[in-house]
């Protein structure tokens, strides 16, 4: 969805709706975001796979996975339409842009707030699952090598 809306921004914003551009830098937005965090649910999942192998039953699992995957870009959106919905638009209305013909968000702050900022949590998130994990297998290749060479003497 998130390529679909990409593909089609520059289109939709040539019939010069306000409403439909509002509509559309807010999919874009939110699609955005929620690959950001499926992205980082795939990390807790590697981490839950691979570390914490055994005994991890959570209930529901699926559904809540969903619940974050979606929900929470949702309620980031949700945040930024109750604060100004003109955050987003067609920046070829502005004078600082005149020549973009591209529905997003129109203030730097809540871009850095909201997209770049919510990436580096992520990416920190990421990071560290997968640094715990490269850990976790060293240690068992370590422990490994150790009980074949007791075994060999």
């Amino acid at each position: 969805m998130l390529n679909i809306v990409f593909l089609t921004n520059s289109w939709l914003t040539s019939f010069n709706q306000p409403g439909l551009c509002i509509t559309v830098a807010m999919l874009l937005h939110y699609f955005l975001l929620a690959a950001f965090t499926w992205m980082c649910l795939e990390s807790v999942h590697f981490y839950l796979a691979l570390v914490k192998v055994f005994n991890v039953y959570v209930p529901k699992y699926i559904l809540k996975c969903c619940i974050a995957g979606w929900g929470i870009p949702a309620i980031v959106i949700t945040l930024m339409l109750i604060i100004n919905k003109n955050f987003y638009g067609n920046g070829s209305l502005s004078e600082s842009h005149p020549y973009s013909n591209f529905c997003w968000i129109q203030d730097n702050t809540v871009f850095y707030i909201s997209v770049v900022a919510y990436f580096f949590l992520i990416f920190l998130m990421n990071t560290a699952m997968f640094i715990t994990v490269l850990l976790q297998i060293h240690s068992v290749k370590t422990r490994t090598q150790k009980t074949s060479r007791f075994w060999k003497q």
